[in-house]
């Protein structure tokens, strides 16, 4: 669970983001949400990348916002029930990240190129986030009996078919 500098270099690769552990909360389950999210940027990448148009851009799009919904759903019923100090100040957060995708989204769907603005945001937004804010839930749910690892793959990983 530590706070190194993950691996977020732009390059040639099919990659915007690399998981690491760096990138890691010490809660499989989080992490594991946090995995498809950074698949799903790595995705909207290669689509932009690629030039597969705006149309494929707002799909993608579309696909990062529903699921980013459910992954903040879940984080935040964990820091209802665990009554989580700081919940009030993470839940907004989520909640101007919706409102800055969903704004990003809208400028694509109305025929604005804005790839690599769409691109810096998201990527800085997302290892922001997680290096700084869910670091610091983690060891607060932990404390309050969370099991850091599961036998079996996460109910996320199954239900949104990754592996």
């Amino acid at each position: 669970m530590g706070h190194a500098a993950a691996n977020l270099s732009v390059s040639s690769s099919q990659e915007l983001i690399t998981w690491s552990d760096s990138l890691s909360v010490g809660i499989q389950e989080i992490d594991e949400q946090h995995k498809i999210l950074v698949d799903l940027l790595n995705k909207l990448y290669l689509a932009i990348r690629e030039h597969h148009g705006n149309e494929a851009t707002v799909t993608i799009l579309d696909e990062l916002v529903d699921y980013t919904r459910i992954h903040f759903s879940v984080e935040e019923s964990l820091m209802r029930i665990l009554d989580y100090p700081d919940y009030e100040s993470h839940k907004h957060h989520h909640e101007l990240l919706i409102e800055q995708i969903n704004e990003l989204r809208r400028k694509v769907q109305n025929g604005k190129h804005i790839g690599f603005e769409l691109l810096h945001f998201l990527k800085n937004w997302l290892t922001k986030h997680i290096m700084e804010e869910d670091m610091e839930y983690a060891p607060h749910m932990l404390k309050k009996g969370v099991k850091a690892n599961y036998e079996q793959r996460s109910w996320m990983d199954r239900l949104f078919h990754r592996r």
